[in-house]
């Protein structure tokens, strides 16, 4: 007679498979707090990443912006150790098995491949001013990375396709002792150690506006260290001498969370808010929303008491004669002012002169009369409002061909 199926724990229903008893057990609540802090923890990723990457065209500093392709990818790389919490919760299977052991090893080493090219380009500008190129820095990163992807491949087309692990209650894949699962990620312990170093080696430098970010990498590296420390004690000592093997899955979930919300609090936050406010002027007022240029009232009763002083345009004389003076006249701030700066000056062209000269000309009063009166030297004589026409008559005394305003009148007779 077959055995009757186990009922489904408090807080699934009848509906669920047992692969996902964990996402739903009230009496084993390690896997819904983890799952719960793996979703928070990807949609702040998610929210870094887009805030990262709108911040980019604003960064000043060359530093800066050369690091933040690095940023981008341990936010990548974070966003999937979130993803890959989930593979820790469900039951073991063949394909949650498989994405255990390759991609645990391969997420850390994308993560702490961007930590050591950023400490490495903190130590270059912190001890000569000037640091690597961003994709100097992302190569760098990826080298570093594809040699874990790489080493993990072959391990595990050794394990399981050319010599597996025979188990009659667990597939291939999860048939790997806790041992040779720590051994795999030897290179990605090695990664690990090089981060605080190279994040120390960047404090002892000369220039004190990096050694902020050097001192958050080197948090970073000290607590990832310690989680790791840690799992890695439990997980191939602790658990076997307690005698619970049902520790194991928790303890690598619960150490990948955590060590995914320490990229995020100490080193992916203050990155981004650094490169936030690089592009803000810091001697700026803090609630200045509008220009410092705008035009106001005073801003136009300077520019116009300035504009005496301040030899700016330059300015025909040719036409001076025919502005109006307005030097006694009350002038308006806002008379000279049409809402744009004055950049050009007007140049007059050749048929402006041309024209100009022939209007001259016109306003000249003709002094030259008829051809029997000839024009003699004589002192400018002053145009009174009160002259009378007889002021012209020859005076007693004076000679005939004399008017008195000297002309000579030659008779043609």
């Amino acid at each position: 007679m077959a055995a009757s199926p186990s009922p489904p724990p408090r807080g699934c229903g009848s509906g669920v498979s047992a692969l996902y008893y964990n996402l739903c057990d009230l009496d084993a609540v390690w896997g819904v707090v983890v799952e719960a802090f793996a979703a928070a923890g990807a949609v702040m990723a998610f929210i870094l990443l887009v805030v990262l990457l709108a911040s980019v065209p604003f960064a000043t500093a060359s530093g800066r912006r050369s690091a933040a392709g690095l940023q981008a990818g341990l936010l990548v790389c974070t966003l999937g150790l979130f993803g890959l919490a989930l593979a820790f919760v469900v039951g073991r299977d063949f394909s949650a098995c498989v994405a255990r052991r390759f991609l645990f090893g391969v997420l850390f080493a994308g993560c702490f491949s961007c930590l050591l090219m950023h400490g490495v380009s903190l130590n270059a500008l912190s001890r000569r001013g000037r640091g690597y190129r961003g994709w100097q820095l992302c190569l760098g990163a990826a080298g570093l990375w594809a040699v874990e992807a790489i080493v993990n491949t072959l391990w595990l087309v050794v394990t399981v396709a050319r010599h597996p692990v025979s188990s009659p209650d667990l597939p291939v894949p999860c048939a790997v002792s806790n041992p040779d699962f720590a051994m795999a990620l030897i290179y990605v312990m090695v990664l690990l150690l090089a981060v605080p170093v190279a994040a120390a080696a960047s404090l002892g430098g000369g220039r004190a506006e990096w050694r902020r970010p050097a001192a958050f990498l080197l948090v970073t590296g000290l607590l990832s260290l310690g989680i790791w420390a840690a799992w890695v004690a439990m997980y191939v000592y602790g658990n076997e001498a307690h005698g619970e093997p049902g520790w194991d899955d928790p303890t690598l979930a619960v150490a990948l969370v955590a060590n995914a919300w320490v990229f995020l609090a100490f080193y992916v936050i203050p990155e981004v808010a650094a490169l936030s406010g690089d592009g803000k002027d810091p001697q700026a007022p803090a609630g200045d929303a509008y220009p410092s240029e705008a035009a106001g009232y005073e801003t136009i009763l300077s520019e116009q008491k300035n504009q005496s002083s301040q030899n700016v345009y330059v300015e025909n004389n040719g036409f001076t004669m025919d502005e109006p003076n307005t030097a006694g006249r009350p002038v308006s701030p806002y008379s000279g002012y049409n809402g744009q700066i004055r950049r050009c000056v007007y140049q007059p062209t050749e048929l402006a002169l041309i024209t100009k000269g022939l209007s001259s000309r016109m306003d000249i009063p003709h002094e030259s009369g008829p051809p029997w009166v000839t024009s003699a030297s004589h002192p400018q004589v002053s145009r009174s409002p009160t002259a009378q026409p007889d002021e012209t008559r020859p005076v007693p005394g004076q000679s005939y061909g004399d008017s008195g305003n000297g002309l000579r009148v030659r008779p043609l007779w």
